[in-house]
């Protein structure tokens, strides 16, 4: 994270819970036909594990994904034949994560030769908990700037008696990227494993959720792939900082780090 004035830190309590880098191509069938084996012996030293699933598509059709998950579960590489995608609920900071993703998308344009990229994305998915923090007895607009708020900006309204309340915005951010955000309080839910089965269970409490979406489309040559992914991180930096006050900004433990 980079503060207006240029310094750079990171958050000890870090209200992350996913990151997601997903890149789209024209569709390569070969993917799906034959499986990724070469690739696999490119990744498997970093991402060990493989699993296979088998999902419908928008057209109906089915559609192969391929995982490959590192040692400790902590990231996950997606393959399919129009997509790969990188994901973690372990985020460290920008550096890191590019690392992981940098090696299996070379590999995978060396392999697979895709022409371009039709769409490059980030998603950023923040989930402010009120307890963790140490802020139960502050109101979301002590913590979040009032473009984000709608009615909970205002005092005078009980946050218990709102049952749902979302600002939610699509934006141009510069000649290329593009934003969808949703931003309001909300429930975390995971899959757990059961005697029974896979269950849902949603969290108790609410959290203030804050989903960035950012993304380039359009014929996206693979030299400027990185550079796009590192533009779209810089706007999400400043969005989030911007969106913040400086309560929660001190309640989450910022580290300054070198630059």
């Amino acid at each position: 994270m980079r503060s207006s004035d240029g310094t750079r830190f990171v958050y000890e309590k870090s209200p992350l819970v996913e990151v997601i880098c997903q890149l789209r191509y024209p569709p390569i069938l070969s993917i799906d036909t034959k499986t990724p084996a070469d690739f696999q012996d490119t990744v498997r030293e970093t991402f060990p594990r493989y699993q296979r699933s088998v999902e419908k598509g928008k057209d109906g059709e089915e559609v192969r994904n391929h995982a490959f998950i590192s040692e400790d579960g902590g990231y996950k590489l997606s393959l399919t034949r129009s997509f790969i995608a990188l994901s973690t609920m372990r985020y460290t900071n920008w550096e890191d994560f590019a690392l992981m993703l940098d090696e299996p998308l070379g590999q995978f344009i060396r392999l697979y030769r895709p022409a371009y990229f039709e769409r490059v994305g980030l998603r950023y998915v923040n989930a402010v908990n009120r307890t963790r923090l140490e802020l139960r007895d502050r109101r979301w607009n002590d913590l979040f700037q009032p473009q984000y708020l709608g009615v909970l900006d205002d005092d005078g309204v009980d946050e218990s008696q709102v049952n749902q309340c979302s600002v939610d915005v699509q934006m141009r951010l510069d000649e290329r990227a593009q934003l969808k955000l949703h931003a309001g309080p909300g429930r975390l839910s995971r899959t757990v494993k059961t005697p029974e089965g896979l269950r849902n269970i949603q969290d108790p409490e609410v959290h203030f959720i804050f989903d960035q979406d950012l993304y380039a489309g359009g014929n996206i040559k693979l030299p400027g792939v990185m550079e796009t992914l590192s533009s779209l991180h810089r706007h999400a930096d400043r969005l989030f900082s911007e969106a913040i006050t400086d309560v929660l900004h001190t309640a989450m433990e910022p580290v300054e780090v070198s630059a």
